[in-house]
């Protein structure tokens, strides 16, 4: 099964698929000078955007979820990033890098909401290990798309 194009975004921060599961999902991003949004971040000194360092793990997660929409025999559920907690960054991810990214199922809400603890580390060019100490690491909520009459007041919405 192809986990990669259910996520079908149009910068998608999953290049590889290092395990995927119900629980835990882990997936690799190479990081290439030739992207455009380092030209700018920063001139002279390019490195992965913290954001995208969170987009890779959100995606990661979202591999998690489809893994458990589809062992349970359900069509898989369009979730979005409903919030984040303690997010810290740490080393930075430049070009010729790897960020790894890996995110693990700390709970699920009776709403459906899904708690992840995701960690993202550097994998320098030539190396299979990541580097000690983390890119970013922090715990983060998935929840379902609301539209329409299904959206609150305040908070982050879609």
């Amino acid at each position: 099964m192809n986990h990669l194009a259910l996520l079908s975004m149009h910068f998608c921060h999953v290049d590889q698929i290092v395990e995927c599961g119900p629980d835990r999902a882990v997936t690799l991003k190479g990081v290439s000078l030739a992207e455009e949004y380092l030209q700018d971040h920063f001139p002279g000194f390019p490195v992965l955007p913290g954001v995208f360092m969170l987009e890779a793990l959100v995606q990661t997660a979202r591999l998690t979820l489809i893994a458990r929409d589809r062992a349970a025999g359900r069509e898989p559920v369009r979730m979005v990033l409903g919030g984040v907690r303690a997010l810290r960054y740490g080393n930075f991810v430049r070009p010729g890098d790897s960020l790894r990214s890996e995110a693990l199922v700390d709970k699920v809400e009776s709403d459906g909401t899904v708690v992840f603890r995701g960690s993202a580390s550097v994998v320098r060019a030539g190396s299979a290990e990541a580097l000690p100490g983390a890119a970013a690491s922090g715990r983060f909520t998935m929840r379902a798309v609301r539209l329409g009459s299904q959206r609150k007041t305040g908070g982050l919405q879609q």
